[in-house]
């Protein structure tokens, strides 16, 4: 079998935080590889620590111990400035949050994180239509502001932000959530769709409908792997595949 090229690693990663006087440990020494080209969907139970470890893989929070590193990088002690500048060039993010900014329209939020580091406003109108258009968000809506559209528009307009530099990984914080079946089946596809095109994803979720997309599933319990399943790439209707991740869902007690 040929041997994976790792995009982000960690090394006894750990999170505690202090509650009541008491330290609550959230993730406890994990060592975790994410490959490159994966579509990777971390599920686990209410509290097991997915949002927390998916927020310290993509380096929107920072250890209390351990480190994560980025194609050998390690960007752990970077400070916030170094950091932004990493995301933006290397990461996607699509969050439980829209946070989408009030005062600007639906594309202006989009090709924001674009021309932050220097493309041309052109060129990225050019790239949000195509994937508005996935997304089924008409042209004129994108004109509108936030306040202006539903919360399911919100949250695919969201996508299309995450999407827009074209970035080697995506990671994705419940990204279905807030959306109708429609919703959830042009953003997974949207999301497959890239993954098919080389670039990384992991996400974490509570949908059925989602993990089925990943061609790597890790179950996490009290702050740890529990266990894994790589039943293969997603492909509509195969119906072996779908019921070895359920078989390993079952086993896992999700």
């Amino acid at each position: 079998m040929e041997k994976k090229e790792v995009i982000v690693r960690t090394e006894k990663l750990s999170k505690s935080f202090s509650v009541g006087g008491k330290q609550q440990h959230v993730i406890k020494n994990l060592d975790l590889e994410i490959y490159k080209g994966d579509f990777t969907v971390i599920v686990g139970s209410s509290g097991a620590g997915k949002s927390t470890l998916l927020y310290m893989l993509s380096g929107m929070d920072k250890p209390s111990l351990g480190k994560v590193s980025y194609c050998g990088v390690d960007i752990t002690d970077m400070n916030d400035d170094k950091l932004a500048v990493f995301r933006r060039k290397h990461c996607g993010f699509v969050f439980q949050q829209i946070h989408l900014v009030d005062s600007m329209s639906i594309m202006d939020n989009v090709i924001s994180t674009g021309m932050l580091i220097g493309r041309k406003q052109k060129e990225l109108k050019a790239k949000a239509m195509v994937l508005f258009e996935k997304m089924g968000i008409p042209e004129e809506l994108t004109r509108k502001f936030p306040a202006q559209i539903s919360g399911g528009e919100a949250q695919r307009s969201a996508v299309v932000r995450a999407l827009i530099n074209d970035p080697e990984i995506v990671f994705a914080d419940e990204p279905t959530g807030a959306l109708n079946s429609a919703g959830v089946r042009s953003v997974l596809d949207v999301l497959t769709d890239i993954n098919n095109s080389g670039q990384s994803v992991v996400m974490v979720t509570h949908d059925i409908k989602s993990v089925f997309r990943g061609n790597r599933i890790i179950y996490l319990q009290d702050g740890g792997i529990m266990g894994e399943c790589e039943p293969g790439r997603y492909v509509s209707g195969d119906k072996q595949r779908h019921e070895k991740i359920r078989k390993f869902l079952e086993d896992m007690g999700w």
